[in-house]
């Protein structure tokens, strides 16, 4: 007798430190819980009034290849690419100059003829009959003409500036794809997460409804005897902890809204209507050994690397040539006044020749600088190569691995789906509490939420595989 007392005693010792923890926990949470209900009206009376905007899945990826920030600037690089690309094509034609100048000297010498240099004769007497003075030109000469010059050997090396032109657009344009595909991945997403939020908040609130039918059915417990107060406050800390969950996932579908608006280009606070069947859109993606042949051949990156491979290339050449002499074809029409033995128009003809005999060295190192980088870049390509064949073969284990788990998701909610229905029989039978038809409910959303976010991860994995292989995940 004397060790159940003992027993009775711990246990109400042990009770009433329970009950003082729960009271202190429902003292923090209340607080929280009124800060969440704030938060949410606040939240709700922020949403504006005009109609969302309605998205498909496609819908979305296109608005943002269309909008989005970034893609827009890979354009105007491209674009930038281009016009250096005409401006290097351009080196190929002739140059067609005009010049002018105007010069004054100080003091110009003469040619003097004196009397009688050209002869004495007795019937005109000395030739010239007294000295003269011829001048050579006015003291101020006036040129000016149009000149038209063909660089010769020089086209060996503006070849290889147009081939490294040539691929620096190509560059940025593979740029351009790149940047394309990683928003289209980044919309889906964004798109998918949206989805995969809402379903989560809709069994958060069945969860919450589960709490309160619960928390009922405890206080009418304690009310009858039939249960402790710790029970009850057990059920109203459940409520508050719901409540929370579902603050924190309206707080992120807000989030994810306004990111997915930023993606598309539009103000943040534009309300958007996602399609909820979107998830269910297969993606399709070619077998293993063919994803890895499709991708050593198409992926951006490669693609990059090999185009820088060939202006390294070119890079190299150019260097070499400079060692070939500068020869140019040149003509010029010119017009002068002023400058002496010369008419005042007059055409010039020939060829100039330049070559550098000694610049300490620069030309050689200018090679071997260019050497290296033709090594690092094809260093760089075989790497690339090697990390794409292992980022495919992973991303095909995780395909596999949540195939998987759709599978076992889906079987979980046909489990779910029965339970559900059982409850529903024996709550209508009164053999179970409404509790028990409300918590297999709540579950059955949690499944849900579960299988499309499967779904979903499966769908994002098969289009982000697209991505490594170089297509457009769409």
């Amino acid at each position: 007798m004397r060790s159940t007392h003992y027993e009775r005693v711990e246990m109400m010792t042990s009770g009433s430190a329970a009950l003082r923890e729960l009271h202190a926990a429902a003292r923090l949470c209340l607080p929280l819980a009124f800060m969440a209900s704030v938060l949410v009206s606040s939240c709700v009376a922020q949403q504006p009034s005009a109609s969302p905007m309605q998205l498909t899945l496609e819908q979305a990826i296109n608005l943002a290849l269309k909008q989005n920030h970034s893609v827009h600037l890979r354009e105007l690089s491209v674009e930038q690419m281009q016009s250096k690309k005409d401006e290097a094509r351009s080196d190929y034609l002739p140059q067609l100059k005009t010049s002018g100048s105007v010069l004054h000297v100080t003091e110009l010498a003469g040619v003097e003829i004196p009397a009688g240099a050209l002869g004495s004769y007795s019937s005109t007497g000395p030739i010239p009959a007294k000295s003269l003075f011829v001048g050579q030109g006015g003291l101020t000469g006036y040129t000016g003409g149009v000149g038209l010059e063909q660089p010769l050997t020089q086209l060996f090396r503006i070849h290889q500036g147009n081939v490294a032109a040539k691929q620096d657009l190509l560059v940025a344009r593979t740029q351009l794809d790149q940047t394309q595909d990683a928003i289209a991945l980044q919309v889906r997403q964004l798109y998918y997460n949206i989805l995969i939020n809402q379903e989560k908040l809709k069994a958060s609130q069945e969860q919450l409804t589960t709490a309160q039918i619960k928390d009922e059915e405890s206080r009418n417990d304690v009310a009858r005897g039939n249960a402790l107060e710790i029970s009850a406050l057990q059920s109203k800390a459940a409520i508050l902890q719901a409540q929370q969950e579902s603050l924190t996932l309206r707080l992120q579908g807000n989030d994810l809204r306004r990111q997915l608006a930023d993606v598309f280009g539009l103000p943040v606070e534009t309300p958007l209507e996602l399609d909820p069947g979107a998830a269910a859109v297969a993606v399709d993606i070619p077998s293993r050994a063919d994803a890895i042949g499709i991708a050593l051949e198409q992926n951006h990156e490669l693609k990059a690397a090999r185009q820088t491979l060939v202006k390294a290339q070119a890079g190299l050449a150019v260097a070499k040539d400079a060692y070939i002499p500068d020869v140019t074809a040149l003509s010029r029409y010119s017009y002068q006044s002023g400058v002496p033995l010369l008419v005042h128009n007059f055409g010039t003809f020939g060829f100039s020749l330049s070559y550098d005999l000694f610049d300490g060295g620069r030309r050689e190192a200018k090679i071997r600088e260019a050497r290296t980088e033709v090594h690092s870049s094809e260093v760089a390509l075989d790497k690339l190569q090697s990390e794409i064949e292992v980022q495919i073969e992973g991303i095909y284990d995780r395909v596999d691995e949540l195939r998987q788990m759709v599978d076992v998701a889906e079987q979980v909610v046909k489990v779910r789906t029965e339970a559900a229905r059982l409850s529903d029989r024996q709550v209508e039978q009164n053999v179970a509490l409404n509790s028990a038809r409300s918590q297999s409910h709540s579950d059955l959303a949690s499944a849900t939420a579960s299988l499309l976010e499967a779904n979903c991860g499966l769908s994002l994995t098969e289009a982000d595989l697209k991505r490594a292989i170089g297509q457009m995940p769409q």
